[in-house]
């Protein structure tokens, strides 16, 4: 018990106190690439603590307005203990795949309460941005790892990841990653799929009326998503190296987090926003490459 209770706790100080400072070095690098400065690798806690200090205002009496960024947040720290992040998930031995995609989902559902609770035309916008990403997003995700749950026979996703680290590389399991990967890219709001700060951007809607502490939630809740979607996929399609250290095992996992990151910042960095009939166009690429990974996992490639 006193194993899982530590790893427990790692996770979630990883996912609280690591994930901003990636953020803040996909930024930097966003910044060299466009040959600026940039802000320092520390500016989301500053950010962050800056929001944390401002007034709470409330636009709305509307309960949910203030219960939704807890919803988000604590469903994001939920779902790191069902995370596998360099080890077995902490609370593997009490849900599987299904209760992550379940916490993950609920965070989703916290962004759209907090979006149309407020009566706002762009937060219901918003909102239904945000279930869309969830319909065609999150199900190529779930999609995804259905083929390493085909060729595991289970849905525990330390099982799956200790499969796969002891079966070597599968084809099906190479093409599933790809979705997963292309799909990463408009889960983290990053170009050419991303989600402007500006006021007047639509896309901006579910935040636009949150202020102080409730945006610093959605904010974490973002950072933390991103560290937790990567090290998913990492640990479930490239697994390698593992030496059965959990300390090392977890840098390790950090190490190749930083780079997927890395890459995502340089995609976003280099690429225009996409137009929306060339999303399609995406998106029915991604559902192709998906669908015959499943194909070759239920014929055991």
């Amino acid at each position: 018990m006193g194993k899982v209770i530590a790893l427990a706790m790692c996770n979630v100080v990883l996912v609280i106190l690591v994930a901003p400072f990636y953020e803040g070095v996909i930024r930097k690098l966003k910044a060299l690439v466009h040959s600026r400065k940039g802000p320092p690798f520390v500016q989301p806690y500053l950010d962050l603590l800056k929001l944390l200090g401002k007034e709470d205002l409330q636009v709305t009496r509307n309960p949910l307005f203030s219960f939704a960024p807890i919803l988000t947040f604590g469903s994001i720290l939920m779902a790191a203990l069902f995370t596998p992040m360099g080890t077995n998930p902490p609370l593997g031995f009490a849900g599987d795949l299904i209760v992550l995609i379940y916490f993950l989902t609920l965070a989703s559902v916290g962004i759209m309460l907090g979006g149309s609770s407020t009566g706002s035309i762009y937060g219901a916008i918003g909102a239904g941005r945000e279930m869309m990403l969830g319909m065609v997003v999150e199900i190529v995700i779930i999609g995804s790892l259905i083929v390493g749950v085909i060729h595991a026979h289970s849905f525990n996703l330390g099982a799956i990841s200790a499969w796969y680290h002891h079966a070597g590389p599968y084809f099906s399991m190479i093409m599933a990653a790809v979705p997963f990967f292309l799909v990463l890219q408009v889960q983290l709001g990053k170009l050419p799929f991303d989600i402007p700060d500006a006021d007047q951007e639509i896309m901006g809607g579910p935040f636009m009326e949150s202020a102080g502490p409730k945006f610093a939630l959605y904010k974490w809740s973002y950072f933390a998503k991103q560290i937790l979607l990567t090290s998913l996929l990492m640990e479930v399609f490239i697994p390698w190296p593992k030496f059965g250290v959990i300390p090392l095992d977890i840098f390790i996992n950090l190490i190749k987090v930083l780079a997927v990151m890395v890459l995502v910042g340089v995609i976003d960095a280099v690429c225009p926003r996409i137009r929306i009939d060339h999303a399609i166009r995406y998106f029915i690429g991604v559902w192709i490459v998906l669908i015959f990974a499943i194909a070759f996992a239920l014929i055991g490639v």
